[in-house]
């Protein structure tokens, strides 16, 4: 469901995308790995080279639906293929496999798949390396749904999607027929410890829309952009020397991280802790969710830092 009637941003809020966390994306999705077991085929198989690009292409051009039997497996997913098509569908793409299942769960039941005739569709075609990816959860919208969606889509509109899957770099989404990336640095004005602690696979969202790529059927979104930013909260609100309440988030061996209660994180470095404390047993010392009095020491709103030293109780 697009919102076309109002663009929520203003002109030149929209940073140019770095095209370098688009090779992670690739990467999580990679052919490599252990064989599995006497069904699976190597990754890539030998025969590759042998495939009719000029017709994959079409097939994904004109976003068609092909139906491909399963060949062999490996621990990221299923290998598809028939005369002259052949690819991978990563596990994240099939549309019975639990989401919420423990990864050795969902890798258990790939060798199910072997001899099943799947629906799919064409979502990554690039001959220079061999490369194609299928997606049956992408078939589901229909043929010709990504051709609408990308005719549609357009940079700051507002959109509704279904998060589908989380990884370490970003949150996938899909919109409709088309899955869009929400990197990590745009799910949160905060730090962000993993994506998983901001959303969930399943979670239905609102999403801004940072970049928009037909050609390489790439959409880059925000999550956070949705939400006011709390580090002009914390500039109107405090500056340097205030004393503020903050929650303990998380402990490292430099210090420890606190959440104000606008929302933004700080650290408390070791620095700035009381010297009767052993700056190498830190943990006995805080635990997430304690409440600590902390003095603003820095501000820099521009890189979202915020340095604090902790207030010992008189």
């Amino acid at each position: 469901m697009l919102y076309n009637e109002e663009s929520v941003h203003q002109e030149g809020e929209v940073p140019e995308i770095d095209e370098g966390w688009w090779a992670a994306v690739l990467a999580d999705e990679s052919l490599g790995g252990e064989p599995a077991r006497e069904t699976s085929i190597k990754f890539p198989p030998e025969g590759f080279l042998n495939l009719d690009w000029e017709k994959i292409q079409a097939i994904h051009d004109n976003d068609e639906i092909i139906s491909l039997e399963v060949k062999g497996y490996n621990r990221g997913g299923l290998l598809v293929q028939d005369e002259d098509v052949q690819g991978f569908v990563p596990i994240s793409h099939l549309v019975d496999m639990p989401s919420n299942a423990k990864e050795e769960d969902r890798v258990k039941m790939l060798p199910a798949y072997v001899g099943k005739v799947l629906q799919l569709k064409v979502i990554e075609c690039e001959p220079g390396q061999d490369r194609v990816v299928f997606s049956e959860r992408a078939a589901l919208a229909g043929e010709g749904r990504r051709l609408q969606l990308f005719q549609s889509l357009q940079e700051g509109d507002r959109i509704q999607g279904t998060v589908t899957n989380v990884t370490e770099f970003g949150v996938f989404v899909d919109l409709g027929g088309v899955e869009g990336l929400i990197h990590v640095s745009e799910l949160s004005w905060g730090r962000v410890q993993h994506p998983r602690d901001i959303l969930q696979v399943g979670n239905k969202i609102d999403v801004l829309v940072l970049q928009v790529s037909e050609e390489s059927s790439r959409v880059a979104l925000s999550y956070k952009r949705l939400h006011s930013n709390p580090w002009e909260q914390m500039l109107a609100q405090f500056q340097l020397g205030d004393e503020v309440n903050a929650t303990i988030t998380s402990i490292t061996r430099f210090g420890v991280f606190a959440r104000l209660d606008v929302g933004v994180e700080g650290l408390i470095h070791v620095s700035s802790i009381p010297q009767h404390v052993d700056k190498k047993r830190l943990e006995e010392f805080f635990r997430p969710g304690q409440k600590v009095q902390a003095k603003i020491l820095h501000i820099d709103a521009e890189r979202r830092r915020l340095g604090l030293g902790l207030v010992e109780p008189q």
